[in-house]
């Protein structure tokens, strides 16, 4: 088990208590035991970093001064202060579960079906059932677990990891260090059809799906999440991205770079979406939108116009209320034409009124 002190130095926190102290992982507070280490980057939470039973703490100079201000602080804890806490967390938390996780080692299975002119360094690994097309090229220490299925020319970049029942069509590119969660689907048509009708009858008639998708470095995709190739360009999300379950992207749509999707949000095409953006589960986006870098969207919210204030934060939906409450505000709703056609009435009787 790593000590105090060589956590406090691999991840630049400053430490007070013992240093010696072994430590074997994180947990919450209030599960916590003597050898693991837990955070509080919350205020509300200082009580129960007061009683938690956790060996360590995470936390800021702010917080720590507070709790030995209320004579709380405990000299039987270890504090490794930091002014990012949560980020802090999750890395040491990277670290841990990096440790644990299992070991995927060099080779191909024998179970999986890989195209002669595909390009696979020795470093990979390459699970069971995974289909590997034409000229499909892989980075260094590429990670794909079973069923997988890789279309022709795609290529993906180095230490990235494919969990099992992921879908990459033809053309698509992948960047390093990405995760992509099972049942992802990346490349499949846009949505792209044209309405040829008459008074006789009609077709829609597809439009040919020729674009791919372009993923970068360090992203991570959801599982079941769905992302559309362009119609002539390529849908693209940039480096840095974080996309939730079940998030749809649609065809040409670009994504900015360390932007984050919540769950079930939607992007219709041709949109594109600014960097460091925060978008709230079930967010929707209408088609040919601009949306400015640092927008936050709450979830649930409908957007329908182009954002071009950066920074904006956006909310489009009610929160919830006691059901007889939102019945008498419906009812109010329902009936907001009729006044407005009364006071429109009344103008015209008296437009001085």
């Amino acid at each position: 088990m790593p000590t105090a002190i060589e956590l406090a130095e691999q991840f630049q926190a400053s430490l007070v208590g013992d240093g010696s102290r072994p430590l074997r992982g994180l947990c919450p507070l209030e599960t916590a035991q003597s050898d693991q280490i837990s955070f509080l980057s919350n205020p509300l939470y200082r009580q129960q970093a007061i009683e938690s039973k956790a060996g360590a703490l995470i936390l800021s100079q702010t917080d720590l001064s507070f709790l030995q201000e209320q004579g709380k602080g405990s000299e039987s804890k270890v504090y490794f202060l930091s002014k990012n806490p949560y980020a802090t967390f999750a890395r040491m938390a990277q670290w841990f579960a990096k440790e644990s996780a299992p070991i995927h080692s060099p080779g191909i299975s024998p179970m999986a079906v890989v195209d002669l002119s595909a390009v696979i360094p020795s470093s990979c690994h390459i699970g069971p059932f995974v289909q590997i097309g034409q000229n499909v090229r892989l980075g260094e220490r590429v990670v794909l677990l079973g069923h997988i299925s890789l279309g022709a020319n795609v290529v993906i970049g180095d230490d990235s990891l494919i969990y099992s029942n992921v879908s990459i069509y033809s053309a698509c590119k992948i960047g390093e260090r990405c995760i992509l969660h099972s049942g992802a689907v990346i490349g499949a048509d846009g949505f792209g059809f044209a309405p040829d009708f008459s008074a006789q009858g009609g077709e829609w008639v597809k439009i040919p799906q020729t674009g791919a998708v372009a993923i970068g470095n360090d992203v991570e995709i959801g599982a079941c999440t769905t992302i559309d190739r362009g119609a002539m360009a390529n849908t693209t999300i940039g480096q840095g991205c974080k996309i939730d379950n079940q998030v749809q992207i649609a065809h040409n749509v670009s994504v900015g770079a360390h932007t984050v999707i919540a769950g079930c949000a939607a992007i219709a095409g041709s949109t594109a979406i600014g960097n460091y953006c925060v978008i709230g589960g079930n967010a929707n986006f209408a088609g040919h939108l601009t949306i400015a870098d640092r927008t936050t969207i709450s979830g649930g919210t409908a957007v329908i116009r182009s954002i071009t204030e950066p920074g904006t934060h956006l909310t489009g939906v009610f929160p919830s209320m006691p059901h007889a409450l939102w019945e008498k505000n419906a009812a109010i709703l329902r009936g907001l034409d009729k006044i407005r056609q009364r006071i429109r009435d009344l103008e015209k009787k008296d437009p001085k009124a």
